[in-house]
């Protein structure tokens, strides 16, 4: 799933577990099978009491004298600690590990609000720093709630997990060819089998499921009855698993970017294809528009012709970019990632990029721009992209996919005859099809009524619109605000639309959702 003063989203979409033990105390839970009904709640029985009762100590958050992180949060005035958990919830007498945490505490004590826990999404973003970003974005309301940032199991700080993979992010096109295909097929299996030698006793327990369960132990030691949550992305739906598996423990919660709870699993970038399209059609009006300042065509169609012959390029030969050789499987992903989003900044950095492929698509000796060097570090070189083995172990674990590569290679083949750019990578095999065993629980079935506030963009490439309004849909007490005409994903705070900002933090502030459904506008 890169920061800089508004944190651009990657739509990656980022071991070894302590032997400490809680003491005999700690008795045997039973969980049930999936807790999937509409108000399933999983009480904190006799075997996680010893759990939810542990002390935990604040420190300071550096951890050494090249952690910029901890040291940022330090000087804010945050304090982190670790809360101890059960490995597996049905055996919470068994292993353990530790949830790695930040606090940023209120400083209007007088009239504190409570605890506004979050998570940037990812999966597998680490969001022990986040609460540094969030309290900018809250203005005064920051000042009545202790900001919780909590890296999320094998996440982070929380153990991060390592598959030692030869590439970073997995995402990557099925290619033109059967030949291309079968290529895609060998390097999916061979990182699901480095996850599986590496980690094959911990990955059924990387799971959205036991994050939530997690969140609830950390409620339960921060003392508090109910908490609330910002979300975003993949955050959005850990927040709306965690109201199903525990309702009435929510106080106000935000789902920014929201996706269909019932699409997330292996193949949740299917349906994509078209707000891809849109995107790209967008910049490509946008590009042109400044033809002389990048010379990629005069028209809309002139720099989707430019495009298209960068892609057909890369078909015949991978195109060599400074040290590194972008071929027909990863350039629909940087193409895709790097359209998705309207803001100024973005468009120019993806124009800059498309230059310097269009050079090398030609056959001259081309450097990457900084925004490409940084995107093709995270999607080639494994040391850069530390989300990834927990993001695929995340996924993998939550729901089961097709085991059969022909599936993959039907669904491509009907999608490229639409679709032939983004088709093929929205519908092509992952790790998870080789994942060394099926998902133990099902995936949470999301229907309540819980009050919570969706915010969506009416543009979003990564969890579209449709989505949004599909989670609202289902969160029957819920309220959708929308960012009407513009392409982004990561709305509140992020984005920069003082609309949405003063409605979602009206509500952080008063607990009242708005009457009705607003609607913002770009």
């Amino acid at each position: 799933m890169t920061t800089k003063t508004r944190k651009t989203r990657t739509h990656a979409l980022t071991w070894g577990a302590s032997a400490k033990r809680l003491g005999a105390a700690v008795g045997v839970l039973a969980l049930a099978a999936s807790g999937t009904a509409a108000h399933a709640t999983e009480d904190p029985a006799a075997g996680l009491a010893a759990y939810h009762r542990q002390h935990i100590t604040w420190t300071d958050c550096r951890q050494g004298p090249d952690d910029e992180e901890g040291t940022a949060l330090d000087r804010a005035g945050a304090r982190c600690a670790r809360v101890t958990v059960p490995l597996d919830y049905s055996r919470p007498t068994g292993r353990t590990m530790e949830i790695a945490l930040s606090r940023l505490p209120a400083a209007d004590r007088k009239h504190r609000i409570g605890t506004l826990m979050l998570n940037s999404g990812g999966p597998a973003e680490p969001t022990l720093g986040m609460p540094l970003r969030t309290r900018a974005h809250l203005g005064k309301t920051a000042a009545r709630y202790d900001i919780i940032g909590m890296d999320p199991r094998f996440v982070g700080r929380s153990e991060a997990l390592d598959c030692g993979w030869p590439a970073g992010i997995w995402i990557r096109s099925a290619g033109y060819s059967r030949a291309a295909f079968d290529r895609q097929v060998a390097f999916q299996r061979d990182l699901a089998e480095r996850c599986a030698a590496r980690h094959g006793d911990v990955l059924p327990y990387v799971t959205t499921r036991n994050t939530a369960r997690d969140m609830d132990v950390v409620r339960s030691v921060l003392g508090e009855r109910r908490i609330s949550f910002l979300g975003y992305s993949y955050g959005a739906y850990l927040g709306a698993v965690y109201m199903q598996m525990f309702p009435g423990r929510t106080d106000r919660v935000v789902l920014d970017s929201a996706g269909d709870p019932r699409t997330y699993g292996p193949r949740l970038l299917r349906g994509r294809e078209v707000p891809a399209e849109r995107a790209l059609r967008a910049w490509a009006s946008w590009t042109a528009a400044r033809h002389g300042t990048y010379g990629l065509g005069a028209s809309r169609t002139a720099v989707l012709a430019t495009v298209r012959r960068i892609v057909d390029a890369a078909t015949e030969r991978p195109l060599r970019v400074g040290p590194y050789d972008i071929d027909e499987h990863l350039l629909p992903y940087l193409i895709s990632n790097s359209s998705g989003s309207d803001q100024e900044e973005q468009r120019a950095a993806f124009a800059r990029a498309v230059g310097v492929l269009d050079k090398a698509a030609k056959g001259v000796a081309v450097e990457p721009t900084p925004e490409l060097a940084g995107l093709l570090r995270f999607a080639l070189d494994a040391s850069s992209s530390p989300l990834a083995s927990p993001a695929a172990a995340i996924i993998c674990g939550d729901a089961a996919a097709p085991r059969d590569p022909e599936v993959y290679w039907r669904d491509i083949e009907r999608s490229r005859v639409r679709h032939p750019l983004f088709g093929p990578m929205t519908n092509n095999i992952a790790p998870c099809a080789f994942w060394p065993e099926p998902p133990r629980e099902q995936p949470t079935t999301i229907a309540n009524d819980t009050p919570a506030l969706i915010v969506s963009a009416t543009g979003d490439t990564a969890t579209t619109y449709r989505g949004s309004r599909a989670m609202h849909g289902l969160l029957t007490g819920s309220r959708l605000l929308t960012l009407q005409g513009a392409i982004v994903h990561g709305v509140f705070g992020e984005y920069g639309n003082a609309c949405v900002d003063a409605k979602v933090n009206a509500y952080l502030e008063s607990g009242r959702l708005p009457t009705g459904n607003p609607t913002c506008r770009k």
